[in-house]
């Protein structure tokens, strides 16, 4: 078997999909007119590709339960789809607590609004019915689509490389492409890695620099959607 080269990767899918480890993947989709839906892994950090793995595998099966969820240290933007939420009092930017699923180790870091004596918990009922439609709209489109590209940021060996290519297997009767973006410090652009894997493209990006307009228009360029899904 053969590995896909980046040029390999290029060309139209029904879908284009984010499976983390963060939003730049997603925010990015959008810059380049790439994204059509939200998806549960967009907008939160999943730093463990094998932890991802065990949440496919589980079909999502008790992600986000709030008996497995805690608030742990950290701060980031309140955010609306990858938009910035204002607080009702003015034009200033709310920020959102770190709520972590102990289970899978994946946060949410945009979802739970810093809210003077108020819980987290009290946005709980309305944050889980918003999630559970991004998991079943993840499965239905999978189901229902020709062609799927799956872009991931974060560190990747190659065994669970070829896990996350077998779970997606099973989800989706279609074409299925991996394209893993794998952070490496100093190095000053983007270098392709030959796998032999085929199915999956593997590159190597500057960890300094992740919001780097450059570096994404690289990866994503040549890449479209199709009309199938279009509204």
């Amino acid at each position: 078997m053969a590995d896909l080269k980046l040029q390999d990767i290029k060309g139209e899918y029904d879908v284009i999909i984010s499976l983390g480890s963060w939003c730049g993947p997603s925010l990015n989709l959008r810059r380049h007119n790439l994204r059509r839906f939200s998806f549960p892994l967009d907008w939160v950090v999943s730093n463990s590709l094998s932890d991802v793995n065990k949440l496919l595998k589980n079909g999502f099966d008790g992600f986000m339960d709030i008996r497995q969820m805690q608030r742990i240290d950290g701060v980031a933007a309140y955010l609306d789809d990858g938009d910035a939420v204002f607080a009702d009092e003015g034009r200033k930017k709310q920020n959102a607590h770190f709520i972590q699923d102990s289970t899978y180790n994946i946060i949410s870091v945009h979802d739970f609004p810093i809210i003077e004596e108020q819980d987290w918990k009290q946005r709980y009922p309305s944050y889980k019915e918003k999630l559970n439609y991004r998991i079943r709209k993840f499965i239905d489109i999978l189901a229902n689509s020709q062609s799927v590209l799956f872009i991931r940021w974060g560190a990747v060996i190659i065994p669970e490389a070829l896990e996350l290519r077998s779970i997606l297997a099973g989800m989706t009767p279609g074409k299925c492409n991996i394209l893993f973006l794998d952070p490496i410090a100093d190095i000053p652009s983007v270098k392709e890695i030959d796998w032999g894997i085929d199915g999956i493209c593997t590159v190597q990006v500057p960890s300094q620099s992740p919001n780097d307009d450059s570096m994404w228009n690289h990866v994503y360029d040549g890449l479209a959607i199709t009309d199938y899904w279009k509204n």
